[in-house]
């Protein structure tokens, strides 16, 4: 339950910045979101399809929310192949996490922060070199793409640290200070 609410905040974290006039500040729930929406899959024998089915639904949500901010928010027409990459990745996080974070450490979230922030940074803005006419398609072109793409690297890793962060280690610290209030009730009055 705790990983569709996850996925929930994604989607409202790219969603509601447009409602509210407010898309400067880059902040998504799309990169923590999917690390732990992946990590509550199951990879136990005889569940692939259930993780399949998640997945499934998951990529389904995401695509159809790309679809409505390509659509009303920003004014463009949708063309399904412009976006295989970006729903690609969306299943990849999601592996990373199934893998990565099924027994989450500090360590293994930051590893899953990285990965799927520097592979977003990666693809997406090589894929808007490829695709767009801004920038020479030289070496130069590229490098010149991914520097002006360094902001938004840095606030898309900022936020998927945030959101990562408190996704798995809320629910540790909730057990450490019931874990602390149940020693505290067992102690002796002195």
């Amino acid at each position: 339950m705790l990983a569709y609410f996850a996925l929930l905040l994604a989607v409202l974290s790219r969603i509601l910045p447009h409602a509210f006039h407010a898309v400067g500040w880059n902040f998504t729930a799309i990169g923590g979101g999917l690390l732990f929406f992946g990590s509550r899959m199951s990879i136990a024998p005889g569940r692939t399809g259930q993780s399949f089915a998640k997945l499934a639904a998951a990529l389904a949500l995401l695509a159809a929310t790309d679809y409505y901010l390509t659509v009303f928010a920003y004014g463009y027409a949708f063309h399904i192949r412009e976006y295989i990459v970006t729903w690609v990745w969306y299943a990849a996080v999601c592996l990373i996490g199934m893998d990565l974070l099924q027994k989450p450490t500090a360590l293994r979230v930051v590893a899953g922060v990285l990965a799927s922030s520097t592979s977003f940074f990666l693809l997406s803005n090589f894929m808007f070199w490829i695709g767009w006419p801004e920038y020479p398609r030289t070496l130069a072109g590229l490098g010149a793409c991914y520097t002006a793409a360094l902001p938004f690297y840095r606030n898309d890793l900022v936020s998927t640290a945030v959101t990562a962060g408190a996704l798995f280690g809320l629910p540790v610290l909730a057990a450490k200070i019931a874990e602390t209030l149940q020693a505290a009730q067992h102690r002796p009055l002195a």
